[in-house]
């Protein structure tokens, strides 16, 4: 295949800078003193309430 097109080839660099320029700077990482443990309350979330088989056959088991 042709390896010659028209597009443009950035550098590492030049690729970092467009990324910074489309999404902007990170957030501020949490600190480990600010982070929390969560706990699921609504473990059934997304299944059928009727039966537990009609789960599986959604999923072709």
């Amino acid at each position: 295949m042709d390896e010659t097109c028209d597009e443009p080839r950035f550098t590492d660099e030049e690729y970092a800078f467009l990324r910074h320029v489309r999404f902007g700077e990170l957030p501020p990482a949490v600190r480990p003193e600010d982070r929390v443990e969560l706990t699921e309350t609504d473990p059934d979330r997304g299944r059928p309430r009727d039966s537990p088989e009609r789960w599986d056959l959604r999923h072709g088991a």
